[in-house]
């Protein structure tokens, strides 16, 4: 690769994004401490912190912790469970506008994903632009913050995303990486866990820096030849693992409030046709067929309920989405006594149209 296009890589990361999701949607409990639970079904406080806002995080709340103590440390922090439905929705409307500005995406999770820009940029000045544009971008449109890290790879651009969160943004050239790197935690180096952490601190070792001055030899007699090497390279900012666009595990959904609370279903009807629309818009635009698709419902009881039907083969066409999410609302109003508050429509299972094969390729 030429000098003057330099590998370019963003790590997108919404910020503490399930709670920042239920900030948007209830306004008025932005600014407390918000603590999102996975509650394990046994009744009363049994469960783990999902994530937490950083309000709650400043009383010792993070990821992990028990409900039970979170609700020790902080008693009249707001707990609610996690939504997975609505931030889903959100991370759609993210991604799609994250995908707008790169040549490949590669979604890591519900709430991060790498994007590759080499090519449509120049340099690291411009890449810091398109950052900026994504960042603003996402909030005008979805109303949330997100911190980004611009570097020549991924493992440095993940890393820089976490330097200055919330609403960071940190560029990496490739000039700056060793500097950069060097008085991080060896926690900070993406890949390193708690027990390799702990084991390096035996080692004297506590920075990256003095991680990358170990040698190789050292580093696999004490963590075997493929760790070993890595902690290496990685150490050292190597990492020439690509942007990979990962088929299957993407969805395409809308969601929207409705005027009313309502069971009315031509009202339903009304909004699935017009969210129908738009998902179809964004799967024609990319060439995408889909497999399934999902009814999601928000009921005033601000429970998130869905139905889903998988179709026998790959569909395209707008009127599948349509009929399809019109039985399934059909079905959920039939099955449960509750007024809807919020409807959604999402694709998923989605395949790239390979166009109509020639009678060469039989």
């Amino acid at each position: 690769m030429s000098t003057n296009n330099p590998r370019i890589i963003l790590h997108v990361d919404m910020d503490y994004f399930f709670a920042q999701c239920e900030e948007r949607e209830h306004p008025e409990i932005k600014g407390k401490p918000v603590v999102i639970c996975v509650y394990s079904g046994r009744g009363g406080d049994s469960g783990a912190v999902s994530t937490s806002n950083y309000e709650a995080r400043k009383f010792g709340i993070k990821a992990g912790i028990p409900i039970s103590r979170a609700k020790k440390l902080k008693p009249d922090a707001i707990f609610l469970p996690v939504n997975m439905e609505l931030y889903r929705s959100i991370s759609d409307e993210v991604m799609e506008i994250v995908r707008g500005h790169c040549a490949t995406l590669e979604q890591e999770s519900v709430d991060e994903a790498f994007c590759d820009i080499t090519g449509r940029v120049s340099d690291f000045d411009e890449a810091k632009s398109v950052a900026l544009r994504i960042k603003e971008e996402i909030r005008q449109k979805v109303g949330l913050t997100c911190s980004v890290g611009a570097a020549p790879n991924k493992l440095i651009a993940k890393i820089a995303s976490d330097f200055q969160k919330p609403d960071g943004l940190t560029v990496v050239k490739p000039g700056e990486i060793l500097q950069f790197m060097a008085p991080l935690k060896i926690t900070d180096l993406t890949g390193v866990g708690k027990k390799t952490g702990e084991r390096l601190n035996e080692l004297g070792v506590k920075t990256i820096g003095e991680l990358s001055k170990l040698s190789a030899d050292e580093l696999v007699h004490e963590f075997g030849q493929a760790k070993g090497v890595w902690l290496k390279q990685a150490s050292q900012g190597i990492d020439d693992s690509p942007v990979v666009e990962r088929e299957g595990t993407e969805q395409i959904g809308r969601i929207t409030t409705l005027k009313e609370d309502t069971r009315d279903l031509n009202l339903i009807y009304e909004v699935i046709n017009k969210l129908s629309d738009e998902v179809y818009m964004k799967l024609e635009a990319r060439k995408l067929s889909f497999k399934s698709v999902t009814f999601v419902a928000i009921s005033n009881d601000f429970k998130t309920r869905t139905k889903t039907h998988t179709l026998g083969a790959p569909a395209k066409d707008q009127e599948t989405i349509k009929a399809t999410a019109r039985e399934l609302a059909t079905a959920f109003i039939a099955e449960y006594p509750l007024s809807l508050r919020r409807v959604g429509v999402r694709v998923a299972n989605l395949v790239e149209d390979k166009g109509q094969r020639t009678l060469g390729e039989f």
